[in-house]
């Protein structure tokens, strides 16, 4: 059987406020070729379908489009809400959309109930994982504790108990979104840091042949069976170095070592390509090696001691596609008028809290049981925010 995993649409998102909605539908379009070209036997979509919970009407129109194209070709879609969606609003007439082949996974209460597809070496199982935000599942699921790991477990014991219940042979593959151990973040995930850890072992997975993963932006092997497809576009400067693409996966007969006997990377369009420049302003005008990039999305980070005088005006004369200024100017290390930006730069907003407590007491810092406050008032504000994001 022939898989093609894909994820992190995010239809409706703009890059530094230029619209995207051209470049998705050339993706979508590139999508439903792929499908045909390659006889592809299900499309899996690992969520994160929409950049936002209510996206704009433009990303709902795109994303009717898709499936109805999907559901022409008679190529069976199963589709997981991620952190970004609304999983309510994705699933509304899940089971009315399922008679059309396109089978979208949005309540944890239908983890354990697979899609189920056969070929010539039998059965497929696929359980879609939709994204499992800890504090809102975990009694539903009946997870020992709290946090990402525990959860998971939980939905995986679920999967595994359905999973003993098919005939022998039968194959299994998992969609599920979330931050597993091992990847590589970029700027444009959403934080779903819980208690300050967020990743979970990829062996939480153990047991079937194939794991779709969406949330990270970059395409990822974490092990031959775990893997993330990544986004299909750029979606920060942070990303300037990603190849973006979806994986072709083959799945043969059922095997001790697993039914994965192919997974290969096929290219997505690219609407432009992207580079990060650095230097004085004056230099970047001048250097002749910059010319492959005056067609580019350019974000350029000025070195200049002194602020240069309109230098995105400038900056547009060469690469008219300029779409972000970060200055940092050249200072000696000592010098005190360092950057904040840099002081903060990689911690957590549990950090910066404990080290803003630390400095107003003179260097003292948390003990355990205040440093669980803060973990729990963080904890809190982004369960009450992804709540009210699920119920627009």
């Amino acid at each position: 059987m022939r898989l093609l995993h894909t994820s992190d649409w995010h239809l409706g998102r703009s890059f530094h406020r230029v619209p995207l909605l051209e470049a998705q539908a050339a993706f979508l379009d590139h999508l439903v070729d792929t499908v045909h070209a390659h006889r592809v036997d299900a499309v899996l979509v690992a969520g994160d379908v929409y950049d936002r919970a209510v996206p704009p009407l433009t990303a709902v129109e795109l994303f009717d489009t898709a499936l109805h194209r999907l559901a022409e070709a008679g190529v069976p879609t199963v589709m997981i809400s991620g952190n970004h969606d609304s999983a309510r609003r994705l699933g509304v007439g899940a089971g009315l959309i399922g008679r059309a082949g396109i089978h979208l996974r949005t309540d944890p209460a239908g983890i354990g109930t697979p899609v189920v597809l056969a070929d010539d070496h039998g059965d497929v199982a696929l359980y879609g994982l939709p994204y499992l935000e800890p504090a809102l599942v975990r009694d539903q699921l009946g997870a020992t504790k709290g946090g990402h790991e525990a959860v998971l477990t939980a939905a995986m014991d679920r999967v595994r108990a359905d999973l003993a219940t098919r005939p022998d042979g039968t194959r299994s593959v998992v969609l599920a979104h979330a931050f597993v151990a091992g990847g590589s973040a970029s700027d444009s995930e959403r934080d779903i840091t819980v208690g300050g850890v967020a990743a979970v072992p990829a062996g939480v997975f153990d047991g079937v042949d194939y794991v779709a993963l969406g949330h990270l932006h970059g395409s990822q092997t974490l092990t031959p069976r775990v893997r993330y497809s990544g986004s299909p576009l750029a979606y920060s400067f942070s990303e300037t170095d990603h190849r973006k693409t979806m994986w072709l996966v083959d799945l043969g007969p059922a095997a001790p070592d697993g039914a994965l006997t192919e997974a290969v990377r096929l290219d997505c369009p690219v609407p432009r390509p992207l580079a990060r420049l650095r230097g004085r302003l004056d230099d970047l005008l001048a250097d002749p090696a910059l010319t492959p990039h005056e067609q580019s999305w350019v974000e350029a980070t000025l070195t200049d001691p002194v602020r240069p005088t309109e230098p995105m005006a400038r900056l547009a004369e060469r690469f008219p596609h300029a779409l972000h200024l970060v200055f940092d100017p050249e200072r000696a290390p000592s010098d005190p008028a360092a950057s904040y930006a840099q002081r903060l730069r990689d911690r957590s907003d549990q950090q910066i809290a404990e080290d803003f407590v630390a400095h107003v007491r003179g260097g003292t810092g948390l003990d355990a049981a205040e440093r669980a406050v803060l973990q729990g008032a963080f904890e809190d504000v982004r369960v009450q925010t992804a709540a009210r994001e699920g119920d627009r």
